[in-house]
């Protein structure tokens, strides 16, 4: 008996098996061996328009032995009936019959058939095979020797090695041929069989449909038991490269023998014993499967998930109890096919006076009912009595219906029908249009190949390049019912019609539970694959995704990396879209900015406004009114600079807003620089006429704040030419959001920007510092320095927090410093001038500035080293017999702590240098005459002798003789306490 294959489509030799185990005793009942109908070979046969042929094994032919070639082989002879076999060959019947019944398919076409067995041997199917193409009892290769209606294909056969010679007999010829049974791969071979066809999946699609089910169910750790034959070699290798393709790892893939072998099978049972994987592949027979779940109850194995196509259904029928339980969870898989829902009914009534030109019958009546017909009584065999006739065949249906499928022909006779309705169908005259009384069958095989239609059942039937089915499984499931018995239920289906490339359509039904067979815990999303070193790439350990990377699928090999516009999740099992932000102007942060911008502009505004108005007092013209407005239109400049810093980034404001920063901010603080400079040098040059004084007008201030601009201008003019400022989006800095930033082009124009006002706000800062301690009845040089000093901090803070900042936080601390130094600026200087101005105007006067006003106040209370000395538009009139001299004398004089030195005036009430004062003090140097100013306070002198001469006269020198003075008018003496300050301990001298 031929070996069965399951997992990869056994049908057809499944049912040798059901013949060998169901139906054996009753077809070796006695007297019946050895009986062949005398004279010819038993064949059924039905006249028709067009026949079509079938080849059945009904009637087994017993293995003869080989012949010796001295004398011509013995006829065959039959060993009993098949009773699968003839359920088979009444299905062809069947479908003949329903198809002449039929007024649509064939309506005009009367399809006569010829059933003939062939014994379940290779020459008895070549024989039949042979005899139906001559038409004659003994065939006559290459002949068609009788006449009749012509023949349009052969149904058949049943194993593999009986089609496949056929298959080669009828593809030199083109003959149709239609198999129900055989799996064999090799048959798709086209070129080797042009004209074979079967109503069934091969063995390699079965094989890959089991391979998909592992797929679907995840499984990644399976072992493989396959037949140690062709067939189970084939199927096993096959199952084991595809799962191999598709990553699935193979604990271990055993060989049983064909033949029983206990040892071996012992063997690969403590194998299984030891392997860890859940799910098996099974490519076994049904004897084979049936030691292998003996041996596993023997050593009580149980929880595997056996797989295969077909055999587990057969196997659980011909199981024990005991046996019965190992396939519990197991999952199967059956071919969809067609089904015959009259054929019960039809050899329920099947009757030999009805069908009397049936020889099948008689020996199925005789088997069945263990009776011989009247003709052969006088040779009836000892326990066989004679059939009356009154027997039925209804209650004697086949004891595994379910799984035998004794209606496997139908289809393939409704196949060859509806080729031959596409053939006959067209219209006369046409060049394809065919004769049905004298067509050949070659003519019949293409539109065979290409038929496509519903059998009354509703099965969709259609073929492949390859001439194969295209099959739907049914996927089954073994339970337990509460009895404690296993049984089959239909859980989901395979369907390759809406298959998606190399992958097949699979559904299960909701709530389907499968167990697991992996050798590691799968690893959910958001985690990934780490092989372990040694052992298959199926056994792993989960590690988390690295930061900035996903998996959105369980058992990733590997992470991945989020799309530009995206970032992980928190678990990093998906990407979500990036939400763009900025500093905006609506934002709690950026408001705050905004309005201090506002505030500032608002302050610097005012202060402008109020210098305009009150450009003629004494404050604003000693402060340099033309630097100062300057100063206050740059300070409100950038002030209003971050206003470009905030809300959504674009060209223009990129573009702009370093540049104004840059150059407005230079404007300020070398203003600042210029206003330092005159202060500095006005008190520095002590010779009139020295060629310093060209620096103290103010053409030279204006000259310091052009040049520090031009430079800045140049600087950020090549910065825009070569690589300008742009919007640029940050994915880097925050995770899950795009910043809207202006990438500056160019780091190093940035950083020269940022140098040069660096170097510029150092360099005014240490003029400033230098100048701290010079007189400041105007220029209030202290403030210069301290509101330098904040400057400078603000800046030198700002570098450390700009590079380590991220986000919006880098614009808020640029913004931050603007704001912060354009503060510094605006109230180290111009808010006090603002406050003497506005709420103490009474020190906004020529008097309050004059030093005698002030330092009477001062020296109430201390006693100064240095006092400046101020005389406003004062005239003294000094006659002597010589004349009269009017000296406009020195406006301003500083007296070191003994009063001996004089200083040039070189400051009017404006902050301008005095021309005048310089023609005067040529006219004493000419004169020689000396001046003797007595500082008088109740009657006392001054500290020392305030004594004031030319540079050509001593300290002590004497007016000359005869000379007369004048009362001098007290002089406005200014006193600063800059150092030390001691109480008074005399008498009020100052």
């Amino acid at each position: 008996m031929k070996r069965r294959g399951f997992l990869i489509g056994a049908d057809g030799r499944l049912r040798g098996l059901l013949v060998a185990v169901v139906a054996g005793a009753v077809s070796a009942a006695p007297g019946l061996a050895g009986w062949l109908p005398p004279g010819s070979a038993p064949r059924f046969e039905r006249p028709g328009d067009v026949v079509l042929g079938g080849s059945f094994s009904i009637l087994p032919f017993p293995a003869s032995a080989a012949p010796d070639f001295v004398a011509p082989p013995a006829e065959p002879r039959s060993s009993g009936v098949s009773p699968w076999g003839f359920r088979v060959a009444q299905g062809f019947v069947l479908a003949v019959e329903e198809i002449n019944a039929d007024g649509r398919l064939l309506p005009n076409l009367t399809l006569g058939f010829s059933v003939r067995n062939s014994g379940d041997l290779v020459r008895g199917a070549l024989r039949e095979a042979l005899g139906f193409l001559s038409r004659t009892e003994e065939p006559v290769p290459n002949f068609a020797c009788g006449q009749g209606a012509p023949l349009a294909a052969l149904v058949g056969d049943t194993r593999s090695a009986l089609s496949l010679a056929l298959a080669r007999l009828l593809g030199l010829y083109r003959f149709p041929q239609v198999s129900y049974a055989s799996t064999l791969p090799s048959l798709s071979d086209k070129t080797q069989f042009p004209s074979f066809l079967r109503t069934l999946a091969s063995d390699l699609t079965s094989s890959h449909a089991v391979t998909q089910l592992v797929l679907y169910l995840r499984w990644s750790w399976v072992g493989i038991l396959a037949q140690d034959d062709d067939f189970g070699q084939e199927a096993g290798a096959l199952a084991a490269r595809e799962l191999d393709w598709a990553g699935v790892c193979v604990e271990f893939h055993l060989h049983v023998p064909s033949q029983e072998a206990p040892e071996k099978i012992g063997t690969i049972v403590g194998r299984m014993r030891g392997s860890s994987a859940t799910a098996v592949l099974v490519f076994l027979s049904n004897s084979n499967f049936q030691l292998v779940l003996q041996r596993l109850q023997d050593f009580r194995v149980q929880g595997q998930v056996w797989v295969s196509d077909g055999l587990l259904h057969t196997a659980l029928a011909l199981a024990t109890p005991s046996t019965a339980r190992v396939l519990h969870s197991s999952v199967g898989l059956l071919r969809r096919s067609s089904r015959a829902p009259d054929l019960p009914e039809f050899l329920a009534h099947l009757h030999p006076d009805r069908t009397p030109e049936d020889p099948f019958l008689l020996r199925f009546w005789e088997a069945t009912f263990g009776c011989v017909w009247p003709p052969r009584k006088g040779v009836r065999a000892r326990g066989a009595w004679l059939c009356s006739g009154n027997e039925s065949l209804r209650g004697h249906e086949h004891p595994f219906q379910d799984v035998s499928k004794v209606d496997i022909a139908y289809s393939a006779v409704y196949s060859v029908a509806h080729a031959l309705q596409a053939l006959l169908s067209c219209d006369p005259g046409d060049r394809g249009c065919v004769d049905p009384q004298s067509f050949q069958p070659w003519q019949l095989l293409h539109p065979l190949k290409k038929v496509h239609f519903q059998t009354p059942d509703g099965t969709e039937i259609m073929f492949d390049a390859n001439g194969d089915l295209v099959t739907t499984f049914d996927i089954f499931q073994g339970r337990k019912t509460p009895e404690g018995l296993v049984h089959f239920v239909r859980i989901g289906t395979m369907d390759p019609h809406t298959s998606s490339g190399n992958r097949m359509t699979i559904l299960l039904e909701k709530g389907v539970q499968v167990p697991p067979s992996v050798c590691s815990k799968s690893c959910t999303p958001g985690f990934s694959q780490i092989p372990q070193q040694g052992a298959p790439h199926c056994c792993f350990v989960c590690r988390p995704c690295p930061e900035g990377q996903f998996s959105d699928q369980r058992d990733m090999k590997r992470c991945l990396e989020c799309p530009v516009e995206k970032y992980p999740s928190q678990a990093r099992d998906r990407c979500l879209p990036r939400t763009e932000t900025f500093l905006a102007f609506d934002e709690p942060l950026g408001l705050t900015l905004t309005l201090a911008a506002l505030i500032l502009t608002g302050l610097a505004g005012l202060a402008f406004g109020v210098f305009l108005w009150f450009q003629d007092t004494p404050v604003v013209k000693a402060n340099n009114r033309a630097l100062s407005y300057v100063l206050l239109a740059s300070l409100a400049l950038c002030a209003l600079c971050p206003l470009l810093f905030l809300g959504r980034p674009s060209p223009a404001t990129c573009l702009l807003r370093q540049p104004a920063f840059a150059l407005g901010f230079t404007v300020a603080v070398s203003s600042v620089l210029a206003k330092t400079l005159t202060v500095v040098l006005a008190f520095r040059v002590t010779r009139p006429g020295h060629r310093r004084q060209a620096c103290l007008g103010p053409n030279a201030s204006c000259s310091v704040v052009l040049a520090a601009s031009l430079g800045q201008s140049v600087l950020c003019g090549v910065w825009l030419g070569t690589s300008p400022p742009f919007p640029d989006r940050d994915m880097a800095s925050e995770p899950g959001r795009v910043l809207l930033i202006c990438q500056e082009g160019s780091d190093l124009a940035f950083s020269c920007m940022l140098g040069s006002l660096g170097l510029l706000a150092v360099g005014t800062f240490c003029v400033a510092f230098l100048a701290r301690a010079l007189p400041d009845a105007f220029n209030e040089t202290r403030l210069l320095t301290f509101s330098m000093l904040l400057v400078c901090s603000v800046w030198t803070a700002f570098l450390p927090l700009y590079h380590s900042a991220r986000g919006t936080a880098t614009v808020a601390v640029e913004v931050f410093s603007i704001l912060a130094s354009t503060a510094g600026l605006l109230g180290g200087i111009f808010i006090p001038k603002c406050y003497l101005i506005l709420l103490r105007p009474e020190h906004n006067t020529p008097a309050w500035l004059r030093p005698g006003t002030r330092v009477r106040k001062a020296a109430r209370g201390c006693f100064c080293t240095r006092a400046i000395l101020t005389y406003g538009q004062v005239s003294n009139q000094l006659s002597a017999k010589t004349g009269a001299w009017q000296s406009h004398a020195l406006r301003s004089l500083d007296l070191d702590g003994w009063g001996r030195k004089v200083l040039p005036a070189g400051l009017d009430t404006d902050g301008s240098t005095s021309n005048s004062l310089n023609k005067h003090n040529r006219e004493y140097r000419k004169k020689r005459h000396l001046v003797r100013a007595a500082i008088l306070r109740r009657g006392s002198r001054p500290h020392g002798d305030a004594a004031y001469s030319s540079p050509r006269l001593g300290a002590d020198a004497k007016a000359p003789k005869g000379a007369t003075y004048e009362p001098i008018a007290p002089p406005t003496v200014h006193v600063s306490c800059p150092g030390h300050v001691r109480r008074l301990n005399r008498g009020g001298g100052t």
